[in-house]
């Protein structure tokens, strides 16, 4: 075996390191016996060419021995093949020993190793072959990566949520779509990356980003239970520091008050980041929101534990700390970045991500977005396994997204023409099932959906009371927010000719259904009413985030009249605080301009005082802020309440009267 077999072998590419243990899908036990039979492989490969070497230099001899009998002979006289045998003899004597053999002399003769048997009469190199093909079954057995199912569909044994280092980066994703030469241009490639630069898996650095140096943030590894490692990040006292003025800055109001936190005290304080890269976006500078979203990534990722894998799925973080949040809501703001980018396959794989840092609680709910980003990068398969596996313990059936998502991959399956037709047809029957169930279950989606794609349904379906005005005046507001936040995200999925055809037969099908008074239509009714009451706060934290319109405007009072920050939005009711905000004795340096316009007005007048000093820190920096707001009404209403406006002044005289006249 060559030696470049034997690296592809070992997985290695030239120029580029082994690859890590998350790059090859593999436990530690198969890549012990991974390594186990790229030894073997070198040992017999050793041994063949060293028997070859062997065989050749004894050929050699013989030959040579030859030449100089028919030499003796003719008296000088070579003929000409054993000239040519000498010829070839040489350069086969050179190639091994790279030294030519020109002397007629006998050469000391080699003895050729003998391989031992074994008791059962077998060589080393038999049991060498059968050692590496239990190996290669021992691989197959604990870590394949796929299998054969009795539906003849080919199953994916690795983790649900297993993430995968080459899907984080969107230029591999652009690259598939519009060639290398599109996506990286001219650059040569030592002029792609620049150099003495931490190498990370979520983003790229840039030339022009700040030089990176210690933030005062690191991880630690709180406690290991049943193979799950929990770990949080922490700041330390440098940073804490910082992070007391850039609550100041906010509480401010005025984001111009972030920019010197960034200038002059830490260029990678990441909710300055967050927050700067929310006013960039409302400003339209997309690209500049973007670049900052993939500094505070940057940041966290140099400051991981050594034992934190992205990949592995096994390792928590928890959100009710604050120190956690922020990677959380970067790896989201991020993801969004890439959706609009076009990037739909990196995206999920980022969604996955999220997800397996909490997957019990999934803070920023992302079970409301990875089917659609896993219908628009074509990843049916996950999707379909991701409802099988979590549907006996999550309920995902009873969230409207998964309910009409999972039927809308199956119908995808059943038009992929390299399936057999045994797959096509039962993926065919499942479609036509859960869509049917979807839509008895929540027929306020149908109407909407058509709206937003532009189609008008037909008299029997826009005349029945089942899919009419009542069904979406009735639900739940829970339910309602859920199902904006679905035909508002998800609506461009259902253009599609053939999906409205099918769509439209399933619809029918339904309204049989209902006509007949099946009891699942009652069952399913009773559902809506009794479930969808009131959705959880990390329901309400997606729906923010997302700035999905639609659903938005279906959020409660309490939530919209509550002040929403960009780096931490609706924080958990039962935090867990670490550190707490010291008490201020002394104005901000930098005040907003309409807090001075108010002081100009009243003397008295203090945005930032008058705070309760003994306030929880639960509320943090929004519930000064609401606060201050509150005052600031007030001092208003005290302003106009007390205008008085003067009468001019009045002249009893009544001979001046008579000059009016």
């Amino acid at each position: 075996m060559s030696r470049r077999a034997l690296r592809r072998l070992r997985g290695e590419q030239r120029g580029q390191e082994e690859p890590g243990l998350g790059e090859l899908g593999l436990d530690p036990a198969p890549r012990r016996l991974l390594m186990q039979l790229v030894r073997l492989f070198a040992q017999i490969t050793a041994e063949e060419s060293e028997d070859d070497l062997l065989c050749r230099e004894e050929r050699a001899d013989a030959r040579l021995s030859k030449r100089a009998a028919a030499g003796g002979k003719n008296k000088g006289a070579v003929p000409e093949e054993a000239e040519g045998d000498g010829q070839r003899d040489e350069e086969e004597a050179e190639q091994p020993d790279q030294t030519p053999v020109l002397s007629n002399k006998p050469r000391k003769k080699k003895k050729k190793r003998k391989t031992k048997k074994t008791s059962a009469g077998e060589t080393l190199e038999d049991n060498d072959l059968e050692d590496i093909d239990s190996l290669l079954e021992k691989i197959e057995d604990t870590n394949g990566l796929s299998q054969q199912t009795q539906s003849g569909i080919i199953a994916d044994n690795r983790p649900l949520l297993y993430v995968e280092h080459r899907n984080l980066n969107p230029e591999n994703e652009l690259k598939r779509y519009f060639g290398a030469r599109a996506v990286l241009g001219d650059q040569r490639p030592r002029q792609r990356q620049r150099q003495n630069v931490r190498g990370t898996w979520l983003t790229t650095p840039k030339d022009t980003w700040p030089r990176y140096s210690k933030t005062g943030i690191a991880m630690q590894l709180m406690e290991t239970r049943r193979g799950v490692q929990y770990f949080t990040f922490k700041h330390h006292r440098e940073y804490q520091q910082v992070q007391f003025k850039f609550l100041d800055a906010v509480e401010s109001m005025d984001p111009n008050n972030i920019v010197p936190l960034l200038e002059a005290l830490e260029p990678y304080h990441v909710d300055s980041l967050l927050q700067l890269s929310d006013v960039c976006r409302m400003q339209e500078n997309q690209e500049m929101a973007r670049d900052l979203i993939e500094q505070a990534l940057y940041s966290l990722e140099c400051s991981f534990h050594p034992v934190f894998s992205l990949t592995s799925g096994t390792c928590r973080l928890d959100y009710r700390r604050p120190e956690n949040r922020a990677f959380f809501l970067a790896l989201f703001k991020h993801l969004m970045f890439l959706e609009k980018r076009g990037c739909p396959r990196t995206a999920l794989e980022f969604c996955k991500l999220i997800l397996s840092l909490d997957p019990e609680n999934d803070p920023l709910c992302v079970l409301l977005l990875i089917d659609f980003l896993s219908l628009r990068a074509r990843e049916y398969t996950f999707l379909t396994r991701m409802f099988q596996e979590w549907e006996s313990h999550r309920n995902l059936s009873q969230l409207p997204n998964f309910a009409f998502s999972v039927p809308l991959a199956y119908f995808f399956l059943s038009q992929q023409e390299e399936r057999s037709e045994l797959e096509l047809s039962q993926a065919r029957e499942k479609a036509a099932r859960l869509i049917q169930l979807a839509l008895i279950m929540f027929p306020s989606v149908l109407m909407p959906l058509l709206d937003h794609c532009s189609v008008q349904p037909d008299a029997r379906v826009a005349s029945h009371s089942f899919f009419g005005l009542n069904a979406q005046i009735s639900q739940p507001p829970a339910l309602n927010q859920l199902t904006s936040l679905y035909v508002g995200r998800t609506h461009s999925l259902w253009k599609d000719p053939a999906v409205m055809a099918w769509l439209e037969t399933n619809v029918h099908e339904v309204l049989a259904v209902v006509d007949a008074r099946d009891p699942l239509v009652e069952e399913c009714e009773h559902k809506r009413k009794t479930r969808y009451q009131s959705a959880p706060r990390n329901i309400y934290r997606h729906i923010i985030l997302s700035e999905m319109k639609e659903a938005m405007a279906a959020l409660p009072l309490e939530v919209t009249s509550q002040p929403v920050m960009g780096f931490d939005p609706l924080p958990p009711l039962d935090s867990i605080i670490s550190y707490t905000r010291p008490e201020r004795t002394n104005h901000p340096s930098n005040e907003s301009t309409l807090s001075l316009f108010f002081q100009s007005l009243l003397p008295n007048f203090n945005l930032q005082g008058n705070i309760r000093h003994n306030r929880e820190e639960e509320a943090g920096a929004g519930q000064d802020l609401n606060q201050g707001v509150n005052r600031l009404m007030a001092a208003m209403q005290d302003m106009l309440a007390n205008i008085q406006f003067q009468e001019p002044p009045r002249d009893d005289n009544p001979e001046a009267d008579g000059d009016w006249d």
